[in-house]
This record gives C-alpha cells, structure tokens and sequence, in this order.
C-alpha cells in the first residue's frame, strides 16, 4: 500500500509492527513452530505486549491503545507476513479481548483484560465442538447453575492454545429454546479450573498454536466469570464475529502481500530462453492479476474497518465483515498459488517459504466460519437490507432502475410465477 494513502496513526503503527516483525522474531522461531518443535510460542506474546502491541483498539486504561479497526487492520496486515500461527495468536487477543470489552464487568476487565494486554495471562476461544462446526447453536457443552457456581460439561474442539492459553473464553447451553438462540451463554475459564486437554492436532499447517480438544468435567466456574447476561451469549457471539473475520481477512493480506513479493523478485532474477521470465507474459499476467486482486481485497478490508468504525449499522457490519473474510482469504489462497506457478518447482520445495504460506492460507478459507458460511451471511444481510418485513422490496428515494428498459410497461410480460 502506497504511504500516502495511510494517516498519519496508520503509518505509525504500520512502523512498529514493520520493526517489531522485523527485529524481534527470529526465523528459526518459524521454522521450529512449522516442524512442531514449538508447540506454543508463548514468548512472542510478551514481546508484543513489551511493544505495547496487543489489543490495539481497547482503552488505554487496560493496557491498549484506544485506536479503531483502521489502525488495527494495518497492524493485522505486518504480522500476516510471519504466516497463520502467530498471526493466530495474536489476533485472539483482539478477539476475546472484544467479548471482554464489550460485555465484560469491571472486575472482569481488570482481571482479564488488563493482564492479557500487558502479556502476562494468554487467551484462547472454545468455540467449535466434534458434532457441531457451523452450527453454533447446536452446541451440547453445558453450565448448570448450582448456587453461587456453573457447573460445566462438554468439550470443544480445533482450539488454537489449548496447550498454552491460561484462560478460555467458551459457550456453552443454560437453558432450554427452540432455536438455540436464547439458551447460549458465555463464560471465562481459567485453565486451573480443570480443564484438560484430550488430544492435540497434527495440523498441515498453521502450526504452533498448540491447537487441541478441551474437555469440561463438572468444573466449577464461579458466577463472577459468566460474560454479559444468562442465556444472552447470541448478542456477544455476534458481535465476536466482527474481530473473528476481520483479522482473518487482515492477516490474509500480508500472508498474499508476502507470496507476490517473492515470486516478482524471482521473476526478475531468474531466467528462461536468454530472458527474465517476467518479460513473459504468462509470468507478468500472473503478477497483474494477483497484485490487482490483493489491492481489491486490501481496499474492501480498510473500507470494512473504516464502517466500523463510524458505527453503521449491525446487519451491514456483518455483511461486510464476511464479505471481507471471504474475499480476502480467497485472494491469498489464489495468490499465493499464482505465486507458486510463476516460481515453477522450486517454488514447491522449502527453499522458499511459498509452501509453507500455501499450508497455512488452506486453512483461513476454513476457519471463522468457512467461506461458504459466509456466503449465506452476505446474501441473507443483503436481502434483510433489500425487503420490508412483508417481503417486499423496500422503496427507495432513488430512480428505480427497473423502468429503464423500452418495454418496462409491458406488465403481462413480467411473470413471476
């Protein structure tokens, strides 16, 4: 992105996250995350904090920066370079640090919030459980409430920090509704609380989030740690759904921007027929696409956060918050693959991080809700947006189009059933 199109606080933070991934994250880090000898590199969480990095958008009073989506979406972008895995972690503070913001009490701000922030506690969400993915409201973990605790059952599963975060952010059931919507409710759980870790994943990629199964057995959970109100977790698992896409959608673009940048150095070094293959077509063709791909996603991400931030309205923030998850995670995946083509097999081997960045993009295309799940939220905003409650679509003060047409007033000729 062109520093003339960032203010003056984008570029600040774009410098220090540029510095902080530059000069504070080894690449044998990397390497060992990738090859499963770090399970859980808790160390990169505390130097961000040092950097005062984390949690960009929350008050200052908690240790963050009191900043907008704006700023954070830049800062999200310089650390998708590293890949998926630490972007991942870093994004989950953003993330529970959201339902904590939002929803949580004083008490539980001061407690949580405050030391997740300075790096000292680390954060993960239980969301999706063995026979429900998609399907939030089909979860069968349970808190039963017994006087001044919740007693908690269940399990959750594909929770990245289930060998390391020190505290979970889960659902779980405590009543009883037709639809689900009304029986949900949210709660933090401090690992101590006995939470056991039943198996951990050997992953393709996105490796070193120490990403597992958690079982809840009759844990006691104070009634101090449920977020927001009882049976209420609806109103917060939506509003999680706008840091749980933007930062995937964020993270994308460094992850594509990192590929590109690759692959168009190698085409400019490497030679084919007594030229650089970028002086082919096939090869330049490739490079225009994707660039132009990338920017399309990157101005659709900093367009979402900037809606955000002026607070429209819920139904658009969550069709723009998926459009934006789908697209830009679409475009790193076909990125990063463009990238692979033009670097022919050497691009298929570790000698270049391509591989690595391909392992990692197939799964951001899955998680936070997979892309097709995103498509029935963009059409069902779009059509809530559309039609009156009747069904009918809304009249607008503006030229209705339809009638632009020679033959708009045959009537006998639109059939719709």
């Amino acid at each position: 992105m062109h520093p003339k199109i960032y203010n003056e606080a984008q570029l600040k933070i774009q410098s220090e996250m540029r510095a902080f991934v530059k000069d504070d994250i080894p690449r044998q880090l990397l390497l060992d995350i990738d090859e499963d000898k770090i399970r859980y590199p808790r160390e990169f969480i505390e130097k961000a904090a040092k950097k005062n990095l984390l949690g960009l958008r929350f008050p200052k009073e908690y240790g963050g920066r009191g900043l907008g989506w704006k700023e954070e979406v830049v800062a999200l972008e310089e650390v998708g370079v590293l890949g998926t895995a630490l972007p991942c972690l870093y994004s989950l503070v953003s993330i529970v640090g959201e339902a904590i913001n939002k929803f949580g009490t004083k008490q539980q701000k001061e407690k949580y919030l405050l030391p997740t922030l300075q790096g000292k506690l680390t954060t993960a969400e239980g969301l999706t459980e063995p026979r429900g993915g998609s399907d939030f409201y089909g979860a069968t973990t349970t808190a039963k409430k017994e006087g001044n605790y919740y007693i908690l059952n269940g399990q959750k599963r594909f929770v990245v920090g289930a060998e390391g975060a020190d505290y979970f952010f889960i659902y779980a059931k405590t009543g009883v509704d037709a639809n689900g919507r009304q029986s949900m409710s949210a709660f933090l759980v401090d690992r101590t609380m006995g939470v056991e870790v039943e198996h951990v994943y050997g992953l393709m990629g996105t490796r070193g989030g120490g990403t597992g199964r958690i079982v809840f057995r009759n844990l006691k959970i104070p009634k101090e740690n449920l977020v927001g109100e009882e049976n209420n977790a609806f109103e917060i698992f939506n509003q999680m759904m706008v840091p749980e896409r933007m930062t995937s959608a964020a993270g994308a673009l460094g992850m594509a921007r990192t590929a590109l940048e690759i692959a168009a150095k190698y085409s400019n070094k490497r030679k084919a027929f007594g030229q650089k293959i970028r002086s082919f077509e096939a090869v330049s063709f490739m490079i225009a696409d994707s660039l132009t791909k990338l920017d399309a996603a990157r101005a659709l991400v900093h367009a979402t956060a900037q809606a955000i931030d002026n607070n429209v309205d819920a139904s658009l923030q969550r069709r723009l918050v998926s459009e934006s998850k789908k697209y830009a995670t679409d475009t790193a995946w076909e990125v990063i693959n463009n990238a692979m083509q033009v670097m022919g097999g050497i691009g298929y081997t570790n000698v270049f991080p391509i591989e690595r960045l391909l392992r990692d993009a197939r799964l951001i295309m899955i998680w936070t809700g997979t892309n097709e799940i995103m498509n029935l939220v963009i059409q069902h905003e779009y059509f809530k947006q559309l039609l009156a409650p009747n069904g009918e679509f809304v009249e607008k003060d503006i030229r209705n189009l339809e009638n632009d047409a020679t033959d708009a007033d045959k009537i006998d000729e639109k059939v719709y059933e």
